[in-house]
This record gives C-alpha cells, structure tokens and sequence, in this order.
C-alpha cells in the first residue's frame, strides 16, 4: 500500500491525503455545514460508509441525506433501528430482512404472538431512545463461517440461510453493530443513529419469507422514514388524504361497484354507476382509437393450450393463468389479448402496401394473482385492456413508437395526470435472440429520444418476449402508477410465422408493438377516483345532475325538465321525495354531484331551473336551454 494516495474531490480538485484516512475525514473539510447531512459517499462510484478507510487512489463526493441515493441510505439505518427495537422489546423474535423502500422502510420477522398497534408505540419509543443516544453504525468484515456460526449460536436461522445462499466465490460478509446490537448488512449505513430523526411506524402485515407462499408467514412492520420532520409530517399528511380518498370506501359510498367474496375475490361487480363511468371511458377511447386508424377486434376469451405454448406464455407465464377442459381438449383463459390479434393477421395474405395495421380491443382478460396482492380495483383477477397490437415493418417502427407515446401524453392531459417514463429492458427469464433484442430495445430508446422525452433505464424488468415503455401517471397525492406501456416485439410474429409480401416480391417478417394506453380500465378507474376523491370533473361524471325540488307540486316541472336533459344527452336523475330541500342538496353533495338543479315556484312558474355547483356556488335561475348550452360547453373539449 502506498504511503500517499491521490483524491479528486467532487470540483475536480486534487489532493494527497496518508492512506487509510478515513472517508469521513476528507468529506468534512469540505463544507462543515453540508457534512453535517452527509450520510455516506461514492468512491469511485461506489457507495461507502463514512467510517471506510481509503487505501488507494480515489475519486470521492458525499452523498446528502435527502437525496435519492441517502434517503435509501438512512431508510435502511432505521430498519436496522428498528430490529434492534423489536428484538429488546420482545423476547423470542427473530429477524430476516429488513430494506429501505419507496417513501421508508421494513423488517419481517418471526414472532409467535401478534404485533398489535400498541406493540408499534412501544417499538418507536425504544427506537428514538436509540436514535437519541447517537450510537455509531460499525462495520466488521468477517468471513461467511464466521459470520453463520454467530447467527447459529443467536438462533437466527433466517440470516443463516441468506449467508448459505450466497454464491460459493463470496468469502467474506459484512456486520453491522449498533449499541452492540448485531446484523447482516452489506451497507452503507449513516454514520450513527443520531442522524435517524424523522420516522414513524405505520403498521403491520403479513409476508411469506422471501415471498413464496410455502415458506413460513412472517410480521412485516412497516415504517415511513425522511431526512427532515417537514418531509415526514407532510408524507403523513398525504396517507391521511389518501385513506379519505381511498376508492374502496368511496366506491361503496357514490354506489360504483362491490368486491364481494360470495363472487370471489379479485372479481368486480359494476353497479349502475360504476359501470355507466366505465362505457364514458371506453367509449373516448374507442371513438379516439377509430381516429387514430385502428381498427377494432374481439376475440375469445378461450384458446387452446398449443396456442399458449406456441407463444410462450404456457413456459412463462403459466403460473399467472387459469386453464379448462372442453371436449377432452385443453383451453388457456387468456391472459393477454395478443394471440387472437395474430390470428387476424394471419387471416390472409398482407402486403407492405397494408401496413401498419392497428387492431385494438377492449379486451377481458384474467390472471391468477395471489390473494394477498389484491388491493381493491388496483389489483383484480379479472380485467379489461384497451389493448392493440400494430404490425408493422422495421422501418414503420419510429414512427408508430412516437406516435402512441403522443397519444398517451394526449390522453394523460385529457384526463389530467402528469406523468414519467421508463424504458425496461431484457429480464433473465425471457425467450428470442440477443439481435433482436437489441434492434427492439434501440428502437424504443430511439423513437423516446425523437420525441424529446425524458427516462429512467429499468434494467431487467421487460416482458419476456420484449422491452417496453412504461408510462407512470401521478396523481394528486403525488403517488405513481402504471397504466399506459408500449412494448416491441420481434419473437411473437417469428414463433407463429407471420410475414407479408415486401415491395420486392419477397415474404419478410413484421415486428409486432404491443400497447396500452390507460391500461387496466379497472385500475384507471381506481386511480381516477382517488385522484378526484370521488368528484369526478363533468363530462366523466355518471351523474351530471340532480334535479332537485322543494315540494310535490314541482314535480310535473322537474318531470319535464329531464326528459329535455336526457333528450340533450345529458346524464339526470330526479329527487323528487318528500324531503326538506337542504337534506337532498347535502346528499347530492355527498355523491358528488356537479350540479343540483333546484325546482321550487319561482322555477316552475318561468319554466327555468335553479342550478347549484357541488362547491356550494348558485348560478341563479337559468333558462332550460342556457344551462344545456353550459354543460356542453364544459364537456366540448372531451366529445
């Protein structure tokens, strides 16, 4: 080892420090004010603990707390926090893995009684006692024999069985210790738990050990963790929103749909209004799809096995589908639309003259979640795509790749979500040739950059037939989904020997783009009514309306008043009860409605209405026509 090493601090400077200095020492000369935020450092490009010692040569920047890289950082430092907490508050339990994630952090453990809430107060006390007390985060290498007979002599066969799985070329392993508290980390950590301030725990579920369901069922206690109170007081606030907002409850309270377990769960059950919001988004897209030069198709919802097999999903994704037997003879229920979209081109001969074609579908497919996944209808067994498959020639691709992303950002806007992009490329576990892989992969990444859009690389999370596009739309409470994705595809049109006619003569093979545009309708639909809290904007409202009047003697003009709504296309019903006015205006409030029309004397002796905007605000007696004229007006944009 050299007596000096040379440093490149973040500007580009230089300096030579003794080797073995440690990293925290060559960060702190930097800026005293931000190192008090530093939590752990690149060097070389690779995340270090404070604590490390530079042996050789070495590029270095500090890594701040609040940012991505630090937040998971100090997420995972409070998982650490908060095993010790468990494990001293709780005698008999066992750890197994606990990792930072989206917005903080768990751990699962073994425990032979039931985490209550009362349970999670006394965890977050011992863990801010820990935190206060500012103990160092120390790091130990140890050899992988070492390290399994101190986890043996602790009872802790979980760690044991993680160090066993590791491959067989990985010598030695790293401890952490806090306090004297000791765990399995490959870190980094923060310096010491002082700097883990601002975190709560949330609550606690269930979770199969390392997620298979054979496995034994552990407690996962979950936990929100950020650099500043501010940052975590405001993430409380948005969950508080969010349970307010959540579409369950909201479903059943505007009457929408009911998940009910005497159907089966995973399974939607659309009540009036819940399927009329349904028909208005689908039939926007159907109307917008035609405008796009699709054309529409429907096809079974059962194909024989050999189809699944020929395709690859019986080898890949035959976990994930339901299968039936009719005439002694084996059907795939589908779980994806494309298959019969390829049948159609095969239907007859395709020139190069004929392509692209576009086939879309409102297709019901259905897949086997697990039960502990589904979530309301973000997650649901049986759903609906607005699902097109293009096929066209390697050439056409840039263009028909840049033209469904201006459809989704078109659709996005209409609907009023922003959104971010990702380009997922090739899993392990996936079929065709390195070639095209590549030749789908940069004709996605070319079309992105054509269109000036910005990304995110998603290693290894593409289909296992193809690399995709995912577009994340945000909501109001910030929170990301996944709806719309386009996915490239060489191996499909090969496996079932698709091709058309080429300006030479000659057969050539089409590549296939699988796509979506708000995705799932039932998810879409989920997020739309978390979104809006209910309340809808009025041309996707089920209920445009409510006429509402004082006494029975106005009901002949509320009658009459919507028939001409409903001539007019516009989405009415009627309260005519023998209830107090300010009773039936509150409940229409309540189902959200955009507008309650008042009926009382005055509006039947002129022949006019009274209208109400949900916020409370009144519009003043309005002739018939005037307020159709106001409606379609509003809603001229989204026909």
């Amino acid at each position: 080892m050299a007596d000096q090493i040379k440093i490149t601090l973040p500007d580009g400077k230089e300096e030579l420090h003794p080797a073995g200095t440690v990293v925290g020492e060559i960060l702190a000369g930097l800026d005293g004010e931000k190192s008090r935020f530093t939590v752990a450092a690149k060097v070389n490009g690779a995340l270090f603990d404070l604590g490390q010692l530079l042996v050789g040569d070495a590029a270095i920047e500090p890594i701040d707390a609040a940012s991505p890289e630090g937040l998971s950082i100090l997420r995972h430092s409070m998982s650490h926090v908060m095993a010790q907490a468990v494990q001293e508050t709780f005698a008999g339990v066992r750890v197994s893995i606990g990792p930072s994630i989206e917005d903080g952090f768990y751990y699962d453990f073994e425990y032979a009684e039931t985490f209550t809430p009362q349970d999670l107060e006394k965890i977050e006390a011992r863990m801010r006692e820990i935190a206060a007390a500012d103990f160092p985060f120390e790091r130990r290498d140890v050899s992988r024999e070492e390290a399994v007979e101190l986890f043996q002599k602790k009872g802790e066969n979980y760690k044991v069985e993680l160090i066993n799985d590791l491959p067989a070329d990985v010598e030695t392993v790293s401890l952490y210790t806090q306090d004297g508290y000791i765990d399995l980390c490959r870190g980094p950590h923060v310096p010491s738990t002082g700097m883990i301030r601002a975190f709560k725990l949330l609550n606690v579920a269930g979770a199969y050990w390392r997620g298979d369901e054979r496995n034994k069922m552990l407690q996962r206690i979950y936990g929100a963790g950020f650099a500043t109170q501010e940052a975590l007081d405001e993430h409380l606030r948005l969950l508080e929103e969010a349970k307010k907002r959540d579409h369950r409850r909201l479903g059943r309270e505007l009457d929408l749909f009911q998940l009910n377990d005497e159907a089966g769960p995973g399974l939607v059950i659309f009540h009036p209004k819940g399927a009329l919001l349904r028909t208005i988004i689908e039939d926007w897209e159907r109307k917008e799809h035609l405008k796009r030069g699709y054309d529409l198709v429907i096809g079974p919802q059962i194909l024989k096995v050999d189809l699944w097999k020929r395709s690859g999903h019986f080898d890949h994704y035959r976990e994930n589908m339901y299968f039936t037997e009719v005439d002694e003879q084996t059907y795939g229920i589908k779980p994806m639309n494309c298959l019969s979209h390829m049948l159609v081109y095969k239907s007859k001969i395709r020139s190069y003259r004929d392509l692209p074609l576009r086939y879309f579908e409102l297709g019901t497919v259905h897949r086997h979640e697990k039960t502990g996944v589904l979530h309301g209808l973000m997650r649901v067994r049986q759903f609906t795509q607005d699902d097109a498959h293009i096929l066209c020639m390697p050439e056409q691709l840039n263009t028909e790749i840049r033209a469904i992303a201006d459809f989704v950002g078109y659709a996005m806007g209409i609907f009023g979500f922003e959104y971010e992009v990702e380009l997922s490329t090739r899993p392990e576990n996936s079929i065709g040739s390195d070639q095209d892989w590549e030749l789908a992969t940069s004709a996605l990444r070319g079309a992105l950059k054509d269109n000036g859009m910005t990304y995110e690389v998603n290693e290894g999370d593409g289909a296992f037939y193809g690399p995709k596009i995912d577009f994340k739309l945000k909501d109001a409470l910030k929170r990301k989904w996944q709806c719309a994705t386009i996915q490239c595809d060489f191996t499909l049109p090969e496996r079932f020997d698709l091709n058309y006619i080429g300006e030479d003569g000659e057969k050539h093979r089409p590549v296939m783009l699988h796509r979506v545009i708000l995705g799932a309708i039932e998810r879409f639909m989920g997020v739309l009514i978390e979104h809006h809290a209910g309340a809808f904007p009025l041309w996707l409202s089920p209920v445009q309306a409510v006429l509402v009047t004082v006494t029975e003697k106005h009901i002949p003009w509320g009658e009459e008043v919507r028939k001409l709504l409903l001539d007019a296309g516009i989405r009415v019903e009627g309260d005519f009860r023998n209830e107090k006015l300010g009773y039936k205006i509150r409940e229409a409030q309540m189902q959200k409605t955009p507008f309650m029309l008042v009926i009382g004397d005055r509006e039947a002796a002129s022949g006019q209405v009274s209208p109400r905007q949900r916020d409370g605000k009144n519009l003043g007696s309005i002739d018939v026509g005037a307020f159709i004229a106001l409606v379609r007006e509003q809603c001229a944009q989204f026909r």
